[in-house]
């Protein structure tokens, strides 16, 4: 394989490395958070299209926070949710397989929060 023929094949794996991570976030997901303040726990839904992350958190009792500023590069995804139009999180987060482990910061506090896939 020439020299060119190698630089191709290894483009094609790279971009097809980062297709899986991304791809790999799209589903829906237990989110689940202990702060002092309390337990959280929701359902979420999250799809990656390019480098953009959408989703909405399921908070039940028809309550909604859908998930803004959303992006993703390879395995590490971040966002922003605006609860109930008074605080601001900012969402930070690793993916490993069918779990993202990652921490929210709001009002120079960080706790640290999970998500499972959903079976």
């Amino acid at each position: 394989m020439d020299m060119r023929g190698g630089l191709t094949a290894l483009l094609v794996a790279v971009t097809l490395v980062a297709a899986a991570a991304q791809s790999g976030v799209d589903g829906k997901w237990v989110f689940e958070m202990n702060s002092q303040m309390g337990s959280v726990t929701s359902q979420v839904e999250l799809k990656a299209e390019g480098s953009t992350l959408t989703g909405q958190f399921d908070m039940g009792g028809g309550r909604t926070w859908p998930v803004e500023n959303g992006t993703i590069e390879g395995d590490q995804i971040s966002f922003t949710i605006n609860r109930d139009g008074r605080m601001t999180y900012e969402m930070k987060g690793k993916l490993e397989g069918d779990k993202i482990v990652g921490a929210a910061g709001a009002m120079g506090t960080t706790v640290d929060w999970v998500m499972t896939r959903a079976k």
